[in-house]
């Protein structure tokens, strides 16, 4: 399972599953160098960046973007 960080709300960060389902975690319970569209999985009961993810996931956003431009 990954959650994707949605938005930052004060100390709290909402999350949304792989399933669609948002709810928010305290912003302390996730490592410190987050930034939104992230992807985090969760392992030992800790979050954790997936950086290959979160990657894959921001290039494939920058090329729907690019595609949108020449519409």
């Amino acid at each position: 399972m990954f959650y994707i960080i949605d938005r930052f709300e004060k100390n709290m960060v909402v999350l949304e599953g792989d399933k669609g389902i948002m709810f928010s975690v305290e912003r302390k319970t996730l490592p410190s160098a987050i930034k939104q569209g992230d992807v985090l999985r969760k392992c030992g009961g800790r979050y954790q960046i997936d950086e290959l993810m979160t990657e894959q996931r921001r290039k494939s956003i920058q090329n729907i973007m690019k595609d949108l431009k020449y519409l």
